[in-house]
């Protein structure tokens, strides 16, 4: 016998939160419940809630709290879309950057496709202000979404401490390791592993 098709995961994650507005909540106790919904009009159970629920809050449909907590701000959702950048506000961005990315140089002069980013990013709070915007380049402001501006330079400095110490750069591998320390002092970003 053939089930009635039912919500997508998508609808079932936002009717969860819809239905608790302004709401810290696990992402646990949501799985749980979307995979009890999913299973009155499926066989299996549904594949990779809490990737929808990123998902949601990558488009700002949701507000991280902290690590596997979210809230669904109804305020927060309705005002999001006005933190775009109007078209002048991105000439003026690219104009004030000489229409090169802010991290590797290189832009519009190089045949590289530029884009206004978000230095605080929208889902944190990011308001569409001149002195909030960055220009990027395709590479950096893809890396920049996969990870936040301080995993990026984390990332990148180990990088660098590697190449450093293959090198038997001796100077350039000291100057990176004190760097690397402020982060381990700091705790910035201690997910991501590094041995000195």
């Amino acid at each position: 016998m053939t089930k009635a098709k039912g919500k997508t995961i998508r609808e079932l994650v936002i009717e969860y939160f819809t239905a608790r507005p302004n709401k810290d909540l696990e992402h646990g106790p949501v799985v749980d419940w979307v995979t009890k919904e999913w299973l009155k009009t499926h066989d299996e159970p549904p594949r990779d809630v809490w990737r929808m629920i990123r998902a949601l809050y990558g488009k700002g449909f949701l507000i991280q709290v902290s690590k596997g907590i979210y809230r669904y701000d109804p305020n927060y959702v309705k005002t999001r879309t006005l933190e775009d950048f109007s078209a002048e506000q991105k000439e003026e961005i690219f104009k004030r950057d000489d229409y090169k990315c802010v991290i590797c140089g290189l832009g519009r002069k190089n045949n590289m496709e530029i884009h206004a980013d978000h230095i605080v990013p929208r889902s944190k709070g990011g308001k569409a202000e001149v002195e909030n915007g960055q220009t990027l380049c395709t590479k950096h402001n893809n890396l920049k979404k996969a990870y936040n501006q301080t995993e990026t330079g984390k990332r990148i400095f180990i990088k660098l401490y590697e190449t450093a110490k293959r090198k038997k750069d001796k100077d350039m591998e000291n100057f990176l390791r004190e760097v690397l320390e402020v982060f381990t002092k700091h705790g910035v970003n201690d997910q991501i592993k590094w041995k000195p």
